[in-house]
């Protein structure tokens, strides 16, 4: 079957790691969505890094998400790791809007969740990230924000939406709730 399968969770809540696993012995790619973004931003001379980049015009950098989902969908069988939304101080952005989406055209996307509670816990503990200082309400705000616009996506695109909730000390339940997503 192949095609683009989504991985999407708010900072903190593992989904990297749960789908990077999941993904072990299986013949799919791993990418960053933001990562072939700033590739493809070099090769066309755009922006040397993400702070460059950033700081594109909205043309250019609406362009630039149309050419990496369009590099993306290209690559067939791969796991695309990205945001669903964005917390803005404005507001929330949505991370795949409608020119991105139908070009990613995916065929399941994947939510990884984690109780608020246990994302507010990691994040503290995490020394290494810079993360938003979020309330337990707010992070749960945000994963109810990513549902809604999950399910809009789909709406868009005739993907499925899977739920994969990764629990601490569960990753391997949580592995196993994503395997089946994986499966041609």
């Amino acid at each position: 079957m192949g095609g683009v399968i989504v991985v999407t969770g708010i900072p903190g809540v593992g989904k990297t790691t749960v789908m990077q696993k999941a993904a072990e012995g299986i013949n799919i790619k791993f990418v960053t969505f933001g990562s072939v973004m700033i590739d493809i931003a070099k090769e066309l001379g755009w922006a040397k890094d993400r702070d460059e980049m950033r700081k594109l015009p909205l043309d250019k950098q609406k362009e630039l998400q149309i050419k990496t989902a369009e590099r993306v969908a290209e690559m067939k069988n791969v796991i695309v790791d990205t945001h669903c939304t964005v917390k803005t101080p404005q507001g929330y952005m949505p991370g795949l809007p409608e020119w991105v989406i139908k070009r990613l055209n995916p065929r399941t996307i994947v939510i990884v969740e984690a109780d608020p509670e246990e994302i507010y816990r990691r994040r503290q503990k995490d020394k290494t990230r810079k993360r938003d200082p979020d309330t337990i309400e707010e992070i749960n705000e945000h994963q109810q924000m990513n549902r809604a616009i999950a399910m809009a996506y789909a709406a868009l695109s005739g993907a499925t939406v899977k739920i994969v909730f990764n629990h601490d000390n569960a990753i391997d339940e949580a592995v196993e709730q994503a395997k089946p997503v994986l499966q041609d």
